[in-house]
């Protein structure tokens, strides 16, 4: 009897192109599991810069996969699962082991839902699919995106890290981010795709400027400038909610009217 056995491939006989992006990718999931581990070791300043450098990574694959057509279905899967992990499953630990462990069982639950609400915004993610006539829908994303969703949950570590003020107790706040960022995921509020802005050649020098004056910041006022970058993320959310209902309202009067024309 003769087995008809498939053999599993990581990276394509046709396109080896994608050793690269999928490879960014398996070093997002030891930072993010990384991230767990200095968490225990309770030093979590590193567990959150891991984070960050996960979320870089998750930035940069799709484009270098894309650049170099490098694209594949399993770098779309493995991309997902890192997500779930680096973005999902490690912000909730961090947080438990920082402050949510003080209010017990409740402090746990709240980390399971988070991690299944990252679940579920992933899954809903792999699924949707823009119409050709929508096309202007790429920009924004249906919901808060994981990696945004990390930095949103790990917000009151990094005020603290900041130390702008300090409070006696995060438990009662870290509970509150952790479900509202939680709901945002699962939601249908549009929110800013960033991974999808184009920069015109003209604005490309003050694009570059302005990377190299917040990466100074970084260096030197590292949670500083993170815990502002999240305030500013915040604020762009109901921004992006008004911008895409505009957009939405215009799409739909040029429909109609294509549909009243097509009549006649």
């Amino acid at each position: 009897m003769i087995e008809n056995k498939k053999e599993f491939k990581i990276i394509e006989k046709k396109n080896p192109k994608s050793l690269l992006p999928n490879a960014l990718t398996i070093l997002g999931v030891c930072l993010g599991l990384s991230s767990i581990k200095f968490a225990l070791d309770l030093n979590y300043s590193m567990a959150v810069i891991a984070i960050g450098f996960a979320a870089i990574l998750d930035t940069l694959d799709g484009r270098i996969a894309r650049l170099i057509k490098g694209t594949s279905k399993v770098g779309k899967e493995l991309d997902s699962l890192t997500d779930v992990i680096s973005f999902g499953v490690a912000p909730g630990f961090i947080m438990y082991f920082w402050t949510l462990n003080e209010i017990g069982k409740f402090g746990w639950m709240f980390v399971l839902i988070y991690a299944v609400c990252c679940a579920l915004r992933l899954a809903r993610f792999n699924l949707t699919n823009i119409d050709e006539n929508e096309i202007w829908k790429i920009n924004f994303f249906e919901g808060i995106p994981s990696p945004a969703a990390a930095g949103l949950v790990l917000l009151p570590l990094i005020f603290n890290l900041s130390g702008f003020i300090q409070l006696e107790s995060y438990a009662l706040i870290s509970s509150i981010t952790i479900l509202t960022t939680s709901i945002l995921m699962v939601s249908k509020v549009p929110t800013y795709s960033l991974k999808r802005i184009l920069i015109s050649k003209h604005s490309a020098i003050f694009l570059l400027l302005g990377i190299g004056i917040f990466v100074a910041f970084l260096i030197f006022y590292t949670f500083e400038t993170l815990f502002l970058t999240g305030v500013v993320y915040i604020c762009l959310i109901p921004i992006s909610y008004f911008h895409y209902n505009q957009k939405n309202k215009k799409s739909i009067i040029a429909k109609v009217e294509d549909d009243d024309e097509e009549v006649l």
